[in-house]
């Protein structure tokens, strides 16, 4: 809950020192880590997309690093099975030869978790993170186990086209508040990079927040204002994505075949919220909106036969309903 315009100014400060800390040891990246803060301060779960060695598992690590919370890393390969993520009931033997079950909890059990290469596993292992993901739990037999509070799931994922990678299950993919691109790094940044990784002295991330000061931001932000006109906006953006509506573009219309859902909308709002408080105000605006959509949006999109034979990008069909709005900004 806000409190005061201090608590405010002191939340302002909490974050710029957690970007600090990542820009000690992360070059760069400055758009991805703004957006996976947007998508933690939010309280979701982000995919990270991007070809291996950009620094992705450096990231999620570092910011786990910023935060004093639990940190757990699944390295995702074809043979994982759902057990090993979730965890299983061991049998244990009593001195008078009775025996029973007891939980040994998996590496999913952690405040932030890591899944790295999550596209490397099989569709089965990938759906074994739906139910914690969206209800915080992990159910295993007739027993539900809570997960940690906060809890975040931050995965990494190579591009489909690489060797050895599945699909993610659309269901999978819409618990992910945002999907993140994460870009090849300058010649300037590439330069930087090399200096910090081949010297004798490595820098490192301090903590600079805890979990319950992580959970008052997420609380408090939520009280942040949404006008009538931003969330009609927001609403709107979201129904152009289908190419059943009468007023969606037609790059909608020639080259998407389902649109996104109902979270897609959720997201959006959300991060808008981290946004306009990140950028010193206290009301979302439509150009939060907007920019939100990108990360929001992008994994939510499911092109035609043409849309994909042709090699069109999500971004650019979000592109075309944000331009397509600009009337009503």
């Amino acid at each position: 809950m806000i409190e005061s315009e201090e608590q405010l100014a002191s939340w302002s400060l909490t974050v710029n020192q957690i970007k600090e800390q990542i820009g000690r040891v992360i070059v760069g990246q400055h758009d991805v880590v703004e957006q996976l803060l947007w998508c933690m301060l939010a309280g979701g779960h982000a995919l990270l997309e991007g070809i291996p060695g950009l620094g992705k598992t450096m990231l999620v690590k570092t910011i786990a690093d910023t935060v004093d919370l639990s940190f757990s890393r699944i390295q995702f390969t074809p043979d994982l099975m759902p057990a090993d993520i979730t965890g299983t009931n061991i049998i244990q033997f009593g001195k008078q030869g009775d025996t029973s079950y007891r939980f040994q909890k998996g590496p999913l059990f952690g405040h932030i978790v890591l899944a790295d290469e999550i596209n490397r596993a099989t569709p089965k292992t990938q759906s074994a993170l739906l139910e914690a993901m969206q209800e915080r739990t992990v159910t295993i037999g007739s027993e539900t186990y809570t997960l940690p509070s906060p809890f975040f799931v931050l995965a990494t994922q190579n591009p489909l086209e690489q060797e050895g990678t599945y699909p993610l299950p659309e269901a999978q993919l819409d618990r992910f508040m945002l999907k993140i691109h994460v870009t090849y790094p300058t010649k300037v940044e590439l330069k930087e990079i090399v200096l910090r990784t081949t010297t004798a002295v490595q820098q490192q991330a301090e903590k600079v927040a805890d979990g319950d000061l992580l959970r008052n931001i997420q609380q408090g932000l939520k009280e942040i204002l949404v006008a009538e006109d931003v969330l009609d906006y927001a609403v709107q953006v979201l129904m152009n994505t289908h190419p059943e509506e009468s007023t969606a573009p037609d790059s909608v219309k020639k080259y998407v075949r389902f649109g996104s859902g109902p979270r897609g909308v959720q997201s959006m709002i959300a991060v808008s919220k981290v946004r306009a408080f990140l950028a010193g105000r206290y009301h979302v605006s439509k150009p939060d909106i907007a920019e939100a959509a990108y990360p929001a949006l992008r994994h939510r999109l499911f092109l035609n036969f043409e849309g994909q034979a042709m090699g069109i990008l999500p971004d650019t069909i979000i592109q075309s309903v944000i331009r397509s709005m600009e009337h009503v900004r």
